[in-house]
């Protein structure tokens, strides 16, 4: 029993032994086996921890991540090991051999299941990695409406790869951030861009702020950073191998990107996308690119009101209402989202409608529901005026209607009556300084430009805030009522303590007797065109008065308590056609700078004792032509500004003047004068014996020469560049030397009904440096505008503008080889009535032309192509890179813009085409004019148009305005 015992043992112990050494023979017979695969798992794992390094930032990965990136570590440095012990294997006996197969096998199955792990692990952490779109929720915009076509503006220049930073601009409430969210949200830019970061730059702004709100999107750790420059690092890093798009909502103020992000412009196609309503912040930003967002149009702000109101406007009774709500909502999407919110409640409740419409136009005064958030919006506009001289100048603006045209050297003239305009010794330096807070006005939209050249207005809804300002102040008290149809004077509670009272444009008639104002500053009285008289004693009271304005009544005299307005400076009475007696001494006017009387029949000599006026306006009619007409104008020797009005169809007139010559030379304390000689000789008297004109002054001068013709200031005068100096040569002949001298010191030219010369050249156009703007119009002697074989250097270098009208025999605006650097900063061309004229841009002149914006082509009849192959065979794609509108009317032979759909057309925004009925084709394609916007034009001629491919007509039809 115990032998067969120990036999069993003894068989089990060989049965282990057995079983072991086969083992270890298989071992020894898979090392080379399990050898390549723990090498292969060696790589699995490092390929893993490498890639988790690569594509997870440090600042994201999470302490387990960490441990496993350190045991990971722990592993290779074992691996190696085994893989050492490996090559030196042909020294080992067998079992130490099948011991190291063993010890690969583990170690394989070790490195697989940590790599598992570190997959588990990378997978976690993914899903807290920022996503690529943060979906904003806005309002969806309409279809093809004003706003849709800004955001497919900006998605151009997006997909632009020369445009590297866009700019958003306009006035508050536009809506420039619903147009931000709709490009945040888009699918097209979630294509172009691995990120989209949107951050909002608030007015409290700060670098560390923003960085903090950039750290946060990308959702990176960096506690225990103290600095913005290792933050910017860190941001910097993250993004480098990323195409992403920065967009910056609200922005105040510079923001320095490089500083806060560590990123420049040259990183990977990635772009800036940026909203600012000053358009100073987008220049200081180096943007590429500013795309202006303008209030909605009616038709577009009718749209927008009609669906947020919904059914009830359907209604027949109400819809005229609603008309109106919408108008006075002046395009702001804020205001009429606002407005609808309160409307959509009245239901068809016709009464509810009229007596909301009528709140709605006294909002300034009433309480509106929802008119307090809209108040609180733009008066951000009005309080980040950097100063209190800002904001008065621009309450003052309020005193005039809503809408209407405010001449600009009136109203700066009206700002340094009032004392506003600081720092200013002379009228020269007042007007600078006020043309500066006037740009400051307009970048922040506070005013806008008129379409006439220099006027501004203000819309009705800042207007209505600056009365409200205006109105809860304890500094001031003012009666506000131009335009109201008024025919009596107010009573006596609304103007009594006031110191600004604004009546212009009314039916006023007659005035109180006498009225006690004495805080009174600003009496506005202009165009109460029933005003025939004003009472004895009416200016009895008024010794602070320093703005009276009268102009355009019916007044025939001027009462002597006009010597009450001591602190008068300025006094308008121009197109006062009856005004011909003053009974007061107007000796007492010891502070009057601004006299006007320009179309009035009151004799200058009347206030011959205003020595010390320092503007002065008159026409020729004011000047007495008997025996003192040589001491009328220069008794006034302390003039800065001069302007003399002339009316060359009264008989004499040009006697008067020749006089009136003699006496300007005299002047010697004139920065500015506005004057019409009636011949070149009186301009020539001029030059050689005014010291103004030899030594380097700060003169400048708009001057006529023949016949006067107020047409085309429009287009000669600017309120971006109120110095211009003008020149207008009327009803000449030839060249006098004179002329070339003067055009020598023009910056705009308007040379109208001029004989005898065939072309620009011949007034010597090398030495036109200073030309700026130039108009021709009339000429029917002139054959080109530059004649190219009469130069050798580039000329109208600076040239920015060129209107030629009604000039029947040019056939060129250049003739001859073009000479580089030639009209180089031309941005605009007008030709009308060209009826010769077949080719535009001649050959090598098209290539100077990388500035031009706007081109308008009208009435020539003889216009075939607006760009003749024949003259530009190797033109190249890139062309006209600004042009943004092409206007063409009224060309009955026009057969193509372009000989094919080769250019680029990068920059064009607008096409209006009228009345070119042979134009069948249109130089464009699926991809060029990509930031087209829209294209205006007749039905019937859209409708003739030829095709290559459905796909073009399908993309262009989306933007065709079609009457």
């Amino acid at each position: 029993m115990a032998a067969e015992t120990l036999a069993a043992t003894a068989g089990i112990e060989v049965y282990r032994d057995g079983k072991c050494i086969i083992k270890r023979i298989v071992y020894w017979m898979d090392l080379k086996r399990n050898y390549k695969k723990l090498m292969q798992e060696a790589g699995d794992i490092r390929a893993t921890k490498d890639a988790i390094c690569t594509e997870i930032s440090r600042f994201r990965l999470t302490e387990d991540m960490r441990v496993w990136i350190a045991r990971t570590g722990m592993i290779e440095e074992e691996v190696i090991e085994l893989e050492t012990k490996y090559e030196k294997k042909q020294r080992w006996r067998l079992d130490c051999l099948a011991n190291l197969s063993r010890d690969m096998t583990e170690k394989c199955n070790q490195v697989r299941n940590h790599r598992e792990e570190g997959k588990l692990q990378k997978m976690t952490l993914a899903l807290e990695l920022p996503e690529p779109v943060r979906k904003i929720h806005t309002l969806k915009l309409q279809e093809n409406s004003s706003l849709h076509k800004v955001v497919r503006h900006v998605l151009g220049f997006l997909d632009d790869e020369k445009v590297r930073r866009i700019a958003i601009c306009g006035m508050v409430g536009t809506t420039k951030t619903t147009i931000m969210e709709n490009l945040n949200n888009h699918e097209k830019v979630a294509k172009m861009f691995d990120m989209i970061i949107w951050v909002s730059v608030t007015k409290e702004w700060s670098e560390r702020k923003l960085q903090d709100a950039i750290l946060q999107r990308l959702k990176l750790d960096v506690q225990g950073l103290t600095s913005i420059e290792e933050a910017a690092l860190i941001i910097s890093e993250e993004l480098k191998e990323k195409k992403y798009l920065i967009v910056l909502d609200e922005v105040w103020d510079m923001v320095d990107l490089n500083k806060i992000m560590g990123i420049n412009d040259n990183q990977k196609d990635s772009k800036v996308l940026l909203a600012s309503r000053y358009d100073g912040v987008c220049y200081d930003m180096e943007v590429d690119e500013i795309v202006d967002v303008q209030p909605l149009s009616l038709n577009d702000a009718w749209k927008m009101f009609k669906e947020k109101v919904g059914h009830p406007i359907s209604h027949p009774l109400i819809e005229p209402i609603a008309r109106h709500v919408v108008e006075e909502c002046h395009g702001l999407p804020l205001l009429i989202d606002r407005v609808a919110r309160t409307f959509r409640k009245k239901d068809k409740n016709v009464s509810r409608w009229e007596d909301g419409l009528k709140r709605l136009q006294r909002w300034d005064s009433v309480k509106i529901e929802g008119m307090d958030e809209v108040l609180e919006r733009l008066e951000i506009c009005y309080e980040d005026l950097k100063d209190g001289e800002q904001k008065e100048c621009f309450l003052y603006a309020a005193l005039y209607p809503e809408e209407s045209e405010i001449y600009v050297d009136y109203l700066i003239e009206c700002w340094r009556a009032e004392g506003f305009i600081n720092h200013a010794n002379n009228f020269k330096q007042a007007r600078d300084r006020g043309h500066t807070v006037l740009n400051e006005l307009i970048k922040v939209s506070l005013l806008e430009r008129s379409n006439k050249s220099k006027c501004v207005k203000m819309n009705k809804v800042f207007r209505k805030m600056a009365l409200k300002i205006l109105s809860q102040s304890a500094n001031s008290k003012i009666l506000v009522k131009p335009h109201e149809e008024l025919e009596d004077f107010p009573r006596k509670e609304e103007w009594e303590l006031a110191n600004r009272i604004s009546l212009m444009d009314n039916g006023v008639s007659t005035l109180p007797k006498s009225v006690d104002c004495h805080d009174l500053l600003t009496l506005l009285l202009q165009r109460n065109k029933y005003l025939t008289s004003i009472p004895e004693l009416f200016f009895m009271s008024m010794c602070h008065l320093q703005v009276l304005d009268l102009h355009g009544t019916k007044i025939s005299a001027l009462p002597f308590s006009l010597s009450n307005l001591i602190s008068l400076k300025a006094l308008y009475l121009n197109s006062c056609p009856d005004l011909i007696e003053i009974t007061a001494s107007v000796e007492a006017l010891k502070h009057l700078e601004v006299l006007d009387i320009r179309k009035t029949k009151i004799n200058l000599l009347k206030f011959g004792s205003l020595i010390w006026l320092k503007c002065l306006r008159i026409s020729v009619c004011n000047l007495e032509t008997g025996y003192h007409i040589e001491t009328q104008v220069s008794r006034f020797d302390t003039l800065e500004e001069l302007s003399i009005d002339v009316d060359s169809s009264k008989e004499g007139w040009d006697e008067i003047v020749k006089m009136v010559v003699k006496e300007v030379v005299m002047l010697k304390k004139l920065t500015s004068l506005r004057f019409c000689f009636p011949e070149v000789d009186h301009l020539d008297l001029f030059v050689k014996h005014s010291p103004l004109w030899e030594k380097d002054s700060c003169f400048t001068f708009q001057f006529s020469v023949g016949c006067h013709d107020s047409a085309f200031a429009q287009i000669l005068e600017s309120i971006d560049n109120p110095t211009h100096n003008i020149l207008k040569l009327v009803n000449g002949q030839g060249v006098d030397p004179v002329i070339i001298k003067v055009l020598m010191e023009t910056n705009a030219f308007g040379l109208i009904g001029h004989k005898g010369v065939s072309s620009l050249s011949a007034f010597g156009i090398e030495k036109m440096n200073k030309m700026f703007n130039c108009l021709i119009d009339r000429c029917h002697e002139i054959k080109t505008i530059v004649d190219g074989h009469k130069t050798s250097e580039a000329v109208l270098k600076w040239l920015e503008n060129l209107y030629i009208k009604d000039v029947p025999k040019l056939e060129s605006i250049w003739e001859g080889p073009v000479c580089a650097g030639s009209l180089a900063q031309l941005a605009s061309i007008t030709l009308c009535k060209c009826l010769k004229l077949k080719k535009i841009f001649s050959h090598g002149m098209i290539q100077q032309l990388l500035q031009l914006k706007h081109l308008r082509v009208e009435e020539c009849y003889q216009i075939e192509e607006i760009i003749m192959e024949s003259e530009n065979a190797q033109l190249v794609p890139e062309a006209l890179p600004k042009l943004k509108t092409l206007i063409l009317l009224d060309l009955p032979r026009l057969t193509r813009i372009w000989a094919n759909d080769s250019l680029e057309w990068p920059s064009l925004q607008g096409i209006e085409i009228s009345m070119c009925d042979m134009l069948k084709i249109l130089p464009f394609n699926q991809v060029n004019a990509t930031n087209l916007q829209s294209i205006k034009g007749q039905q019937s001629w859209w409708g003739d148009l030829v095709w290559e491919d459905d796909a073009t007509k399908q993309r262009l039809q989306s933007l065709c305005i079609l009457d």
